[in-house]
């Protein structure tokens, strides 16, 4: 199997360590080793001074998937297995999918929900949602006219990267119905569980509500903590984490023993770091609305419901805003990729166009996560005044 190339990723390899402003990235912020380190229970830390770097255990170790386990309701330690987030989805996908199969997938996104599907053969439909004055919405009626009586299984992300959409309980319930009606599998994306902008909108994991439902987790994008690479998919078939397990000894085998233990005492500091976070992104989300009431002549956009994502538009009467002689008018006037393309030539400001999603060319990925935001922020706005003054 060759995938075809990774066409975010690509694009972040190209420019997210050169780029002095950092607005499209999707993660919180990140935290120092010290931080964690302060945070630790003196058993852990104990065990860090004098942790040997062997082998870890193939599928995490029991205390890990023990504690990752208490994040759900009905899962227990040996349902959980522990792998890099995009080990995850690669182990899953190849465990379950054969050449012919049709997938529903949320659409845009990350590549590898679909992608994988495609290179092994798989029939993809592309479950899309509608852009409203507030808020992006994937409608489970739209999911229901693509799931088949053949459909094997629905691949969503929720919140969602990168609108920010989230469904109600009553939409995610009727979901994992119409899945349940064809008898498909439902792979959950929950990388930003725990990380809505409402406590109240916060959704099940599907794993608890759905037998045939796996979720992903990870420490990379609301524990702040991408470094670790340490993710996991909580599922109730034993057979299926088995055959996940198998394919694992030819990719990673185990974790690195140092992430494993960092991850365990983030864990069990969730709360203050949820709670760190949670409070960053509404700051965040703040400075954004007040930046786009100030823009509306250019930029339009809705805040997310959940996650650390938006995903604004470039309004295509920009240009009629800005002088004729100005660069920004012929980049609005083209589109969202020449205007992020602007903006980091001329501002060093990283914006993610949804080219990169193959999601047309009207809009762009702005992260919320980190404590820079407002920095970044400034500089975009203060590009957009001097273009204007031009």
């Amino acid at each position: 199997m060759r995938p075809d190339a990774f066409a975010l990723e690509r694009f972040f390899s190209r420019t997210e360590f050169t780029a002095r402003h950092l607005l499209a990235t999707s993660d919180c912020e990140g935290l120092s080793l010290d931080e964690l380190l302060d945070r630790a229970e003196p058993d852990l830390l104990d065990r860090w001074r004098h942790l040997r770097l062997g082998y870890t255990e193939s599928e995490g170790s029991a205390e890990l998937r023990g504690e990752i386990a208490g994040l759900y309701e009905t899962v227990r330690d040996r349902e959980v297995l522990v792998a890099v987030p995009e080990e995850a989805i690669f182990l899953f996908m190849n465990a379950l999918l054969d050449e012919g199969d049709h997938v529903v997938c949320t659409f845009p996104g990350y590549q590898s929900l679909y992608q994988l599907a495609v290179s092994i053969g798989c029939s993809v439909s592309a479950w899309e949602p509608s852009e409203g004055a507030a808020r992006w919405h994937f409608d489970p009626d739209s999911l229901r006219k693509l799931v088949r009586h053949d459909t094997k299984l629905v691949v969503w992300n929720f919140p969602h990267n990168p609108t920010g959409a989230l469904p109600s309980e009553d939409e995610f319930h009727a979901m994992l119905e119409m899945a349940g009606s064809v008898g498909a599998w439902v792979f959950s994306d929950e990388m930003y569980r725990l990380l809505e902008t409402s406590l109240d909108a916060r959704l099940p994991a599907a794993v608890d509500l759905y037998p045939r439902a796996i979720s992903l987790g990870g420490m990379s994008k609301v524990f702040g903590l991408a470094g670790l690479r340490i993710g996991w998919l909580a599922a109730h078939d034993e057979a299926l984490l088995t055959l996940c397990k198998t394919i694992k000894d030819y990719t990673t085998i185990c974790s690195s023993a140092p992430s494993e233990l960092l991850a365990l005492m983030a864990l069990r500091s969730r709360a203050a770091l949820l709670e760190r976070h949670h409070r960053r992104l509404l700051n965040n989300i703040e400075a954004a609305t007040e930046f786009f009431s100030r823009q509306q002549d250019l930029l339009t956009w809705v805040p997310p419901e959940g996650g650390t994502v938006c995903f604004p538009r470039v309004l295509q009467s920009a240009g009629a805003a800005i002088p004729s002689e100005s660069r920004l008018d012929k980049s609005l006037d083209a589109g969202a990729e020449a205007f992020c393309t602007r903006a980091l030539e001329d501002a060093g400001v990283l914006l993610l166009p949804s080219t990169v999603y193959g999601f047309g060319d009207s809009h762009f990925r702005l992260g919320l996560g980190r404590s820079d935001f407002k920095t970044g922020l400034d500089a975009l706005e203060t590009y957009l005044r001097s273009t204007r003054a031009d």
